[in-house]
């Protein structure tokens, strides 16, 4: 739908005439006009747009010197043979300049004009526009953060077809999953894994849609990844910024916003197969629509996606049993207030509904389980949203305010060998209110800063019951777990030397923790006693880090960083018992050079060390279910290293590698025995990429994007119980399009191989006399389109 809208260099907000007024000292550096724009932009607080992409690619002359914003677009304007038209009081259009009238035009002389060739490549790459990271919180460019961050594009996560989490892990080699199914995973960066189970822990990964929490202690709601922006991740631990559960880092999806005067529909859809396996299909539209002129703008999209099975289940008769079925939708409403100052209101949900589960049996027929119940889920996830956005002199203000709510439904095959099917039923239910409101003023000549609060209320009931398939569950033990969480925040960044950079943060977070065990024998048994527990901590997470600049494009950093997750309650056979909050405390040292994806090439590699105390996991207790205990201190050492290089015009490759080494020592349960790894975390993984694009004179283009990764071996759990190894598998794709900016069609294949791999070693966690593996998706083509209105 961009094709149909102006390239919008900046659309900075809006600040008081006067401010725009005010002479400034620039030193804009030589590159191309788009970037030369959004610096302009940045430090007048101006609003630039290009009107034709291609004149944003036009290299220019640095431009120095102190200037009012209107003198330095003009200066711009005529540096690239350009015209600037002011459109506002401090908002100016970039246009191609009007030719000159013939006379003034010298005569040309005749030149000799070759035949045009079939085929033209495309123009050199360049460096385009500063790299803005939102989820900084404070408009940090990319070279400016001290950290390692991995940047998705929306519109390559959409390339063949739109999907869910596995589009982000098939990009970035430092994120891995359990595979449990959508809507059940729990998501795992940099080593930093507690167990397999969605029980009442805390994920170690903070998900965010914009500024608010997806959720809070529930497992991965993969909503599909339509129409954003990008997926900005951040390796951990981002305590100071983003507080409990991100020991591992956070990923934030940045969805795509309103565009006010642009009417637009953007259609693409398409229909798979899958070898051995049942067909699929999926279709997603989006609407961008005026309300009132340019002062209501509502942006909607929907997708529809049936996603075919590949196991099969003989003891029951079923074949092809795991189908899964994804009904997924978003509405965004941005009013314009008055200058500077709009409100959005957003809503969004999703409803997965999975007919079976997606393990097999490790021996035995391929792709065949031996479960003699049905192991269906059901996943349902929304959320509503306020936000307001603002700014009052260079300051700027943000508040978003949210409810959510998530419910998850698992059934797990619990017959015991020999023994009549038996079924074990999990509810999670999830509800979470939610307001984050900071201020921030991004890093100027030299000085930055952000000061937010943040304000939660999160209520999470899990409840099971273990009973005869076929018949009514059976009442079973329950609890409750209740966190209201109030915090304050800052960070600031100073630059002390024109190369050098330091910052510093600190998170106050306070919690109040409260549980309750749910079950009416429990009561009995304890003599009607209430199974409860309330606690209050106060949690500081300091960070600091040095950032220095090497050369006009290189940089090094060493950062500090803390993160937490409270603790709670957790079911224990028959009883209900806490468990502590832990801790992690991380020193990274890092560098790179170049920014991703552009120029020659670019590089960014680190390594850490992380002590994580008071570890949260889940493992098998004697009665066979999932509990949750703290399991001992760990140590992990990380390092990862990513880039990418031009071949060629139109040709890039890109690579990543993560290695981790963990230890969990001091164990707290002798059941556990000493560890030595801690679990779900592949010692090495990598992924390699190719992209390839050719243009063609007639407008069309071709594309190719085509990549493979290698995920490591792994223990499965905390014990005995799961002691299993997985991992050890290559998995591979492809993707080609071809057609115009605003239709073509699309071929994708996904494991290349047809590798079956063991992605995760669990189905079910009750002993049933079977291993299990959970494997790759057989090879599936996808033939689809795409279309723009």
């Amino acid at each position: 739908m961009r094709a149909f809208a102006p390239l919008v260099i900046v659309a900075a907000l809006a600040a008081p005439a006067p401010l725009a007024a005010q002479p400034r000292q620039l030193a804009i550096p030589a590159g191309t006009v788009s970037e030369a724009a959004i610096a302009i932009a940045r430090a007048t607080d101006a609003s630039i747009v290009i009107a034709d992409p291609g004149l944003g690619r036009q290299r220019v002359a640095g431009i120095r010197g102190r200037m009012d914003a209107e003198s330095a677009v003009r200066t711009l304007a005529r540096a690239s043979g350009m015209q600037a038209v002011k459109v506002g009081p401090k908002a100016w259009r970039l246009v191609a300049a009007p030719p000159r009238r013939a006379s003034m035009m010298p005569r040309p002389r005749p030149l000799r004009v070759a035949a045009p060739a079939a085929t033209t490549a495309l123009p050199p790459e360049t460096e385009g526009a500063p790299i803005i990271v939102t989820a900084s919180k404070r408009d940090l460019t990319f070279a400016e953060i001290a950290g390692q961050v991995t940047l998705l594009d929306g519109a390559v996560l959409e390339r063949g077809g739109v999907g869910g989490t596995e589009k982000i892990m098939q990009r970035a080699a430092t994120v891995s999953s359990t595979y449990l199914g959508s809507g059940r995973n729990k998501l795992f960066i940099r080593g930093i894994a507690d167990s397999s189970f969605t029980g009442p822990t805390q994920a170690t990964v903070g998900q965010y849609f914009g500024d608010l929490r997806l959720s809070y202690n529930a497992p991965d709601p993969d909503l599909r990844l339509s129409d954003m922006e990008r997926v900005e991740i951040l390796e951990g631990p981002q305590g100071t910024l983003y507080g409990a559960g991100s020991l591992g880092g956070i990923i934030r999806l940045v969805p795509r916003a309103p565009e006010a005067g642009e009417t637009s529909l953007v259609v693409s859809g398409g229909a798979s197969a899958i070898a051995n396996g049942e067909p699929g299909g999926d279709l997603h539209a989006t609407m961008n629509l005026p309300l009132v002129g340019e002062t209501a703008t509502l942006r909607a999209n929907i997708d529809l996606a049936s996603l075919g099975g590949y196991i099969d289940k003989p003891e029951i008769g079923g074949r092809n049993v795991n189908r899964t079925a994804i009904l997924s939708g978003r509405a965004a409403l941005r009013v314009d207030l008055a200058p500077g100052w709009s409100a959005d209101v957003i809503v969004l949900g999703q409803d997965t509904e999975a007919e079976d589960s997606q393990y097999a049996d490790r021996s035995g027929e391929r792709l065949v389980s031996s479960a003699r119940v049905t192991e269906g889920s059901a996943a349902q996830y929304g959320q509503g949203q306020l936000v307001i956005t603002g700014q009052i002199g260079e300051v700027r203000i943000k508040s978003s305010t949210g409810i959510g709510a998530q419910d998850l439904t698992e059934r797990y095959d619990a017959t015991e060998p020999g023994g009549p099917p038996r079924l074990f039923r999990q509810r999670n239910e999830t509800r979470m209110i939610a307001n984050e409101t900071r201020i921030w003023q991004p890093v100027g000549d030299h000085f930055g800063w952000v000061l937010g609060t943040s304000v939660i209320d999160n209520r999470n009931t899990l409840t099971r019951a273990l009973g005869p398939a076929g018949e009514p569950a059976a009442a079973a033990t329950g609890v409750e777990n209740t966190v209201f969480e109030i915090t304050g925040y800052g960070e600031a960044s100073y630059r002390l030397f024109p190369a050098v950079t330091l910052a510093a943060g600190l998170r106050v977070t306070n919690v109040e923790i409260g549980g309750e065990g749910e079950n009416v024998a429990l009561q009995v048994a304890l003599a009607g006693r209430a199974v409860t527990a309330e606690r209050r901590e106060t949690a500081y997470l300091p960070s600091a880090s040095v950032l220095v600049d090497i050369a006009e494009d290189g940089r090094a950093y060493l950062r500090y960083q803390e993160g937490f997750r409270p603790g709670g309650l957790a079911v224990f056979g028959d009883f209900v018992r806490q468990f502590r909050s832990d801790y992690a405390r991380t020193i990274e040292l890092g560098g790179g050079w170049g920014l991703p994806g552009r120029g020659p090439f670019d590089l960014a590699a680190s390594i850490s060390y992380t002590r994580w105390r008071d570890i949260q996991a889940d493992f098998i207790d004697d009665g066979g279910l999932p509990s949750t205990a703290n399991i001992g201190n760990g140590t992990i050492w990380a390092a990862s290293v990513s880039g990418s290089v031009r071949l060629a015009p139109g040709l890039r490759a890109e690579a990543g590698a993560t290695l981790n080494d963990s230890d969990v020592d001091e164990p707290v349960l002798i059941a556990l025995a000493r560890l030595s790894r801690i679990p779900n975390i592949a010692r090495f993984s990598g992924r390699a990429g190719l992209a390839w694009r050719r243009a063609f004179d007639n407008g069309t283009a071709i594309e190719a994007d085509g990549w493979v990764s290698y995920v490591g071996k792994s223990r499965l759990g905390i014990g005995p119980e799961l002691g299993e190894l997985q991992g050890d598998y290559l998995d591979s794709g492809l993707i080609l399009r071809f057609g115009r900016e605003n239709a073509g069609l699309t071929l994708s294949v996904t494991n290349l191989a047809g590798s079956e791999g063991n992605r995760f070693a669990l189905g079910t966690p009750f002993t049933t006399g079977r291993e299990q593996i959970t494997p790759l998706q057989p090879r599936t083509i996808r033939i689809g389109f795409d279309t723009r209105f």
